[in-house]
């Protein structure tokens, strides 16, 4: 089974970029659909956004449309966010996910593997 570590979050300021990185081991990640979501304090988890196997296909939150943009490097096993232009309503643990094989969720209870989580916290 597939093992997920983010990294990348951080502390920033309202207008600035941040690229989130998960690393995968074990498994086999070029089989996976892969996700990020976030869970903001006393709420619950979201889809952020999404990318096929092949990295070739993605979707997005409208919340982050336009601005966050999903990709993966399969001879890394990497998952990557880049956040650009963020806000402070975009604070929030960020979690990568991988999906099930043969499917591409948007609803996070359908995915089983999760890595733990890095920390976004965007001032205004």
């Amino acid at each position: 089974q597939v093992q997920l570590v983010e990294s990348g979050g951080g502390s920033v300021q309202a207008g600035d970029s941040l690229r989130l990185s998960c690393a995968a081991s074990g498994g086999d990640f070029s089989k996976h659909a892969m996700g990020w979501f976030r869970q903001a304090p006393g709420k619950e988890r979201s889809f952020v956004a999404r990318t096929t196997i092949s990295g070739e296909t993605a979707s997005y939150a409208d919340a982050v449309a336009g601005r966050f943009t999903i990709s993966r490097d399969n001879t890394k096993n990497m998952l990557y966010l880049q956040m650009n232009n963020l806000k402070p309503d975009d604070t929030a643990i960020y979690y990568c996910a991988a999906a099930p094989i043969g499917t591409y969720y948007i609803d996070p209870r359908r995915y089983d593997t999760w890595g733990q989580g890095t920390q976004v916290t965007v001032s205004s």
